[in-house]
């Protein structure tokens, strides 16, 4: 198998960790470190086995678009929702790392499942990294609503929002695939982009007190302007 899907998971590791970082800022205060770099190792493990399934039934037709998205979810319930997480408001933070972690694993998975070797142009290479990243902003985004339905003892609510955001994703990825158009994976990082502010921008802070909460959007308007 060529190197460069191997090499690769360090591009979806590294821009994880960094937004994870970015992500928790102001945060530190309401969960356990130790818990946070662990959910985020899961993550990554589920990711692998999420992205083994997936790709042994990629030619399952177009069933997928609607299976993978609620196989992708579901794992990350499963972990999410243990007795220990539920009703705590550190389990929405916890989703953020887990998601993120999840997300990861798709930048080695895209260039296999598009069969990119590293002979292939720098621009092609280049769109699918960065079409990656959106998947990875999307899992980290999803894992907050999930985690904010554990909390909330919303589940079934947060987890249908989460499952029917994630149906264009997958869409968009696996007709890119189909057609040979990779380049155009590009635009995930748009959608990713805009469900990632979504959930850290209006969601995550929501498990603040009432003053932090205040505080922080204040912080975030005046950055603004």
């Amino acid at each position: 198998m060529d190197a460069l899907p191997q090499a690769s998971l360090l591009l979806g590791i590294i821009p994880a960790l960094a937004l994870m970082l970015v992500g928790l800022r102001g945060y530190e205060d309401y969960c356990k470190h130790k818990t946070i770099f662990l959910t985020f190792i899961i993550g990554i493990a589920l990711g692998v086995i999420a992205a083994l399934i997936e790709l042994f039934t990629f030619n399952a037709g177009i069933v997928f678009i609607v299976l993978f998205p609620a196989l992708e979810q579901l794992l990350k319930t499963m972990v999410l929702n243990v007795g220990r997480l539920q009703r705590k408001m550190e389990t929405t933070i916890y989703g953020l790392s887990l998601g993120l972690g999840f997300g990861s694993i798709f930048t080695p998975v895209s260039l296999i499942a598009a069969n990119i070797q590293i002979g292939e142009t720098t621009v092609l290479i280049a769109s699918v990294v960065i079409g990656s990243v959106g998947i990875i902003l999307f899992q980290g985004a999803t894992g907050v609503l999930i985690g904010y339905g554990v909390y909330t003892g919303e589940l079934l609510k947060y987890f249908m929002f989460a499952f029917l955001l994630h149906i264009p994703v997958t869409a968009w990825f696996f007709l890119t695939i189909f057609f040979k158009v990779e380049y155009i994976q590009i635009g995930l990082i748009v959608y990713g982009l805009i469900i990632y502010w979504y959930a850290v921008k209006r969601i995550l802070p929501k498990i603040l007190p009432q003053n932090q909460s205040r505080k922080r959007s204040k912080k975030i308007t005046k950055n603004i302007k």
